[in-house]
């Protein structure tokens, strides 16, 4: 009975619940870009994408429950880390992330139509993994915008992973983290892969948690090496997926 009501789903899926969240995307993605030409890319960022994130959410809809909220200070700026499973994990830390932040995405979102011109307009910072100089370019280019409470955001595994079974983390964060004198918050994200899985295009209703954890010090940060920092932060993720 449970597969036949989710097969059943998946007609809502095809029939609403994509063409509505591609058409909201595109007009989301339209709105972000024009705001941010008139100087309004913070607010397009924390606001208008923050809407985008729980509209899709609401509709497929997606319960998302917060862990740990006390522990972010509200204008200290963060190197932010998370585990990566879904598509629906972007839209749980649009919708559920009290902090103004920065992705940082591979260069070959930026010619995804509406999304990339958008994420390129509001200040989001895109590396080029074949090209490590250009890669090292964009992140010097965007740390004059990581202060006053804004974020940077990284899914350090670099590709979607499932359940538990975490992916290496690559380093790029805790250096980042090392040049800009900022500490680290860990981020775990769990059950979105049971909303929408990796390679795939099943969706089902559910409920995301996003537990935010101590964050790593600035003292732990200057201290340690980028191996241990690493090692640090995907144990404290890997205790809550």
């Amino acid at each position: 009975m449970r597969k036949f009501l989710s097969n059943l789903y998946q007609i809502y899926v095809w029939l609403f619940l994509y063409p509505v969240a591609w058409t909201w995307t595109a007009l989301v993605c339209i709105v972000i870009a024009l705001m941010s030409h008139v100087g309004g890319a913070k607010w397009a960022g924390r606001y208008v994408a923050r809407l985008w994130g729980k509209v899709i959410l609401w509709i497929t809809p997606v319960k998302v429950r917060t862990k740990g909220l006390e522990l972010i200070e509200a204008h200290q700026s963060y190197v932010v880390v998370a585990n990566h499973q879904s598509t629906y994990d972007i839209l749980a830390v649009y919708g559920h992330m009290p902090l103004d932040f920065k992705w940082v995405i591979k260069q070959e979102l930026r010619k995804v139509p509406f999304l990339g011109f958008a994420c390129y307009k509001i200040g989001h910072i895109f590396v080029d993994r074949r090209n490590r100089q250009a890669s090292l370019a964009s992140m010097e280019a965007a740390k004059a915008t990581l202060v006053d409470g804004t974020s940077v955001f990284f899914f350090p595994e670099g590709t979607r992973s499932s359940g538990q079974a975490l992916n290496p983390f690559k380093k790029g964060a805790f250096k980042m983290a090392k040049d800009l004198g900022l500490p680290i918050l860990p981020l775990s994200i769990a059950d979105a892969d049971k909303v929408m899985p990796a390679q795939s295009v099943r969706i089902l209703p559910g409920t995301i948690t996003l537990t935010f954890h101590e964050p790593v010090s600035l003292a732990d940060v200057e201290a340690k090496r980028t191996s241990e920092l690493a090692d640090l932060t995907q144990q404290k993720i890997a205790s809550a997926v």
